[in-house]
């Protein structure tokens, strides 16, 4: 038999399981920096996955509760794409990863552990797939999410400022 000490997610296991989504929860609370949220627009928002398959790990998703890529109007998808696409540039420029996986998870057979449809960025970097994973089934995480967030968060900020991010900002 193989363990895994994985003791930061006893928080997760252990914590009062809320009812209804997560993703439409923490995006009407007005705590970004608690909740990782990185970004605001009219139709989405970007998230930082707190369980992350890797550093950087973020999330764009439809404001809208939403279970299926095709009922998603042309306007939340293109400010989708629009975020996914913002999202790509700042963590090449904070990060600077080697590739990426991009990705939606649809339904619960599909791998979403959320039934509101979201999409996935997971920066990759040549041998980031050390002896760990092989050997020992675990993925390990670098950096702090704090430390990714503050990052992260200043990239956008930047982005925003200078109109890079297509209305950059906080917008409702």
């Amino acid at each position: 038999m193989k363990h895994l000490w994985s003791p930061w997610r006893m928080d997760y296991i252990l914590g009062k399981k809320q009812k209804g989504c997560f993703f439409c929860k923490i995006q009407k609370e007005e705590e970004d920096r608690k909740n990782l949220i990185l970004r605001r627009k009219k139709r989405a928002f970007v998230v930082m996955n707190r369980f992350p398959y890797s550093n950087g790990h973020l999330m764009i998703v439809p404001k809208r509760h939403c279970l299926d890529l095709g009922r998603l109007d042309d306007r939340e998808f293109k400010e989708l794409s629009c975020l996914l696409k913002v999202s790509v540039q700042v963590l090449k420029a904070s990060l600077h990863p080697a590739g990426f996986n991009i990705g939606i998870n649809i339904g619960k057979a599909g791998g979403a552990g959320e039934e509101h449809i979201h999409f996935h960025i997971v920066p990759r970097w040549v041998g980031d797939t050390n002896f760990m994973p092989i050997l020992g089934e675990t993925k390990t995480i670098p950096e702090y999410l704090d430390e990714t967030y503050q990052k992260l968060h200043a990239v956008f900020r930047d982005l925003s400022r200078k109109g890079k991010g297509r209305r950059g900002g906080r917008e409702k």
